[in-house]
């Protein structure tokens, strides 16, 4: 059986943010808005635990969408597997990178000025145990979001591009931005029990808000 846990709102901000899309192969290019793996991300950073699991259920877009084009240094391919399992396996080989030598520019379509608001639930998985609570969960969420507090620094998309965030205690304001967008395809999140399998949805943005529960029931999941 399902518990569904009481619903939060969470406003989080940064100067810029990068949500990539998937079929871009080399060069980053960012989503025009925040997907919902990239909210739950941020939730997590606050507080997650194994009896629970946070699901986002509207994205309010609060700035005007804004791009900016930048070039930056990134180090060419990453330390393979098999070198990591030849060095367990007790063999000499180098675990290292020249950053010097493995240096290549690399073109980014990024995200300028962002600000979210999300609306968000959790819900109680297999592993909750006798002492997890929903009033406990959401409680021990609550406080620490109006604290501040995180496991780790949340960021919005890539790790270089840090998210303030700030509990909201009453209704969401009004961002001004009017009128439908259809967003197109969006990743929903990744199906770590199927073999890493990507999940899609049509995202459509109605008055700056995004209804995710919304777009998954007649946009469908692919």
């Amino acid at each position: 059986m399902i518990v569904i846990g009481y619903g939060i709102k969470l406003k989080v901000w940064g100067d810029y943010a990068c949500f990539t899309r998937p079929e871009m192969k080399v060069e980053r290019v960012s989503y025009d808005v925040m997907t919902p793996s990239a909210a739950r991300g941020i939730l997590e950073a606050i507080y997650w635990k194994p009896a629970i699991v946070w699901k986002i259920d509207r994205i309010h877009v609060m700035n005007e969408i804004r791009f900016d084009n930048i070039r930056r240094n990134e180090v060419l391919g990453k330390i393979s597997a098999n070198k990591v399992k030849s060095a367990l396996g007790g063999h000499d080989v180098y675990l290292y990178q020249n950053s010097e030598e493995d240096r290549v520019q690399r073109a980014s379509l990024l995200l300028r000025n962002v600000c979210y608001c999300i609306e968000a639930h959790f819900e109680m998985t297999d592993q909750a145990g006798p002492d997890d609570r929903v009033e406990k969960h959401y409680n021990i969420a609550l406080r620490r979001m109006r604290k501040g507090q995180c496991f780790h620094n949340p960021y919005l998309g890539c790790r270089e591009f840090p998210a303030n965030f700030a509990f909201i205690e009453g209704e969401i304001t009004k961002s001004g931005i009017t009128g439908e967008r259809d967003i197109g395809f969006m990743l929903y999140d990744i199906d770590f029990s199927d073999n890493m399998k990507a999940i899609f949805f049509r995202a459509g943005m109605v008055d700056g808000v995004i209804d995710i529960q919304k777009c998954l029931c007649y946009g469908g999941v692919s």
